[in-house]
């Protein structure tokens, strides 16, 4: 059962470690929880529908609050105060391209704005309805989950847009190939967000990122249906898939979805390694991937992020022995944790963690055989579910990411941590980061940040709301684009003038008048209203 008022499966619960609490409370001081909304208390406050009825439509109370909130911090704070600021007065629920397109001759006879929502995963602000003059619905597509063609020769499956993750990979693994794409909220996002987010996987290294993966497919819009075949290269002018993916529902709502997929591999495993300090460590990875070892995943971890996950990994007695032994082989204070993945045949794998094995040892990696990695890989998934926990101890963590050139990497690594550091005056902030993606020009950096919740909601928002904008202010500022992975949504459209430029953002605004003339798609995200 999905949560309401947080991130995933209510069944599923991960604790925060004594230790692991205690290192934080060393750090921050004492947290103090904020008191929560009831589901009852947060259902009485949905408004009446705005919008006439029409047999797609459901405008009951428990649908319209589930859909009227995202996952970023914002939102986290509005479903757990129970001021959840707008509903939208309907949800549909379209199972097919033909019922797409009459919701949205519908919406235009209504005068209404539409929303699309596919897992509901946003972390800046995609989904959350507006007030205004006009109603709003929010079209689900849930229920156009289903693998509608797999071209085994071409290696094209074809799926609709609402499928998540498991959805993706049971229905393709069951015939033998696989997606490749697992971002950290694959559980629950869509194909369809992958898409119109530009979305990266934890394996894009072996797989790509959507960019690679995104053969073409259905776009569905005011102005018609745009369709976009499926050809392995073409020189036929601009490439249309550029318009779908990260449109994020400003232009259409997509409809059908084709990716590219490859044969399960005949082996997979990840494997992590100790480095002594975070000058080795960058130079190693940067070695790694422009030798271009075929590795499904690079990540490491700085040295603050390193002692943290060693901190909330509730076992003191194993990772005291760790720490013991990764100091008698040299890596003491300042060490940095490399996690990698190796994927492909069995031949193949031996020699790729050979040269891994070469070319770590040079920069002093300490290998620890093989269980870091599987526990890496069983809990890929679960580290969202840790935001339950530290809520409950008083804490609010939040993350941001971006990616630069190698040149700027450790430089606008300090500059985004000193901002988020420095960002709230006496009330410290604990900051991490790791490389999550790295490229041959060049490497994400994913931050996470965590600091104590405030007297009030109002409070902790004011809080989020600076160390947010003194961090984005810098990434823009210093090399970075304002968004790897997560998209652009509200919280980082502000930003977006400063990396595409105001002819650029022109050109995408003419974009979305030709699709939208009348601005009902979600007006607001990704490009600011004039």
């Amino acid at each position: 059962m999905r949560r309401w008022n947080g991130w995933g499966d209510e069944s599923i619960t991960v604790e925060l470690p004594a230790h692991g609490a205690a290192f934080l409370t060393a750090i921050l001081g004492v947290g103090r929880p904020l008191p929560n909304a009831s589901l009852e208390s947060v259902r009485a406050r949905v408004p009446a529908a705005r919008l006439a009825d029409h047999p797609l439509l459901v405008t009951a109370a428990d649908d319209r609050l589930k859909h009227a909130r995202g996952q970023s911090l914002p939102d986290w704070l509005a479903m757990h105060s129970g001021d959840f600021g707008v509903f939208p007065d309907a949800v549909a629920y379209p199972e097919t391209a033909a019922q797409i397109r009459e919701l949205l001759a519908w919406v235009s006879r209504q005068d209404a704005t539409l929303i699309v929502y596919g897992g509901g995963t946003s972390v800046t602000g995609h989904i959350t309805p507006q007030a205004g003059s006009r109603p709003i619905l929010t079209l689900s597509l849930e229920r156009m989950n289903r693998l509608l063609e797999l071209d085994e020769e071409s290696q094209i499956a074809t799926f609709g847009p609402g499928a998540n993750g498991p959805q993706v990979e049971s229905q393709l693994q069951a015939r033998g190939f696989t997606l490749g794409h697992f971002p950290q909220s694959w559980e629950l996002s869509t194909l369809g967000g992958w898409v119109a987010s530009r979305s990266s996987g934890q394996q894009a290294l072996r797989y790509g990122r959507i960019e690679q993966l995104f053969a073409g497919g259905s776009l569905e819009t005011f102005a018609g249906s745009l369709q976009i075949p499926t050809f392995p290269a073409s020189s036929t002018g601009p490439d249309l898939r550029e318009i779908v993916m990260g449109s994020e529902g400003r232009f259409g709502v997509i409809s059908e979805v084709r990716v590219r997929v490859t044969r399960l591999p005949e082996q997979e495993y990840f494997r992590t390694v100790f480095l002594p300090t975070w000058s080795q460590a960058l130079r190693a990875v940067r070695l790694l991937v422009q030798a271009r070892i075929p590795l499904s995943m690079l990540r490491l971890s700085n040295a603050i992020e390193t002692e943290t996950q060693l901190a909330l990994a509730g076992r003191p007695q194993p990772i005291a022995i760790l720490e013991k032994y990764l100091s008698w082989r040299g890596a003491r204070h300042g060490k940095c944790m490399l996690t990698f993945g190796v994927t492909g045949n069995r031949l193949q794998n031996i020699a790729s963690l050979k040269q891994v094995k070469k070319i770590l040892g040079d920069f002093g990696g300490v290998f620890t055989g093989s269980l870091l990695g599987k526990k890496w890989r069983e809990n890929r998934f679960r580290f969202p579910y840790l935001r339950e926990s530290l809520w409950q101890a008083g804490y609010a963590v939040d993350t941001l990411e971006t990616a630069t050139d190698w040149v700027h990497v450790d430089s606008l690594l300090q500059q985004v941590e000193n901002s988020l550091h420095e960002g709230l005056a006496a009330e410290p902030v604990h900051v991490f980061t790791h490389l999550s993606h790295a490229y041959g020009e060049g490497s994400s950096l994913y931050i996470t940040y965590v600091f104590r919740l405030a007297d009030s909601y109002a409070a902790t928002l004011q809080r989020w709301k600076t160390l947010k904008q003194a961090a984005s202010q810098t990434i823009v500022n210093h090399h970075g684009t304002i968004s790897h992975q997560h998209g652009v949504g509200r919280d980082h459209a502000p930003y977006l003038s400063v990396e595409k430029g105001l002819l650029g953002v022109a050109a995408l605004q003419a974009l979305a008048l030709h699709f939208d003339p009348e601005r009902r798609l979600n007006p607001g995200v990704l490009l600011q209203e004039e």
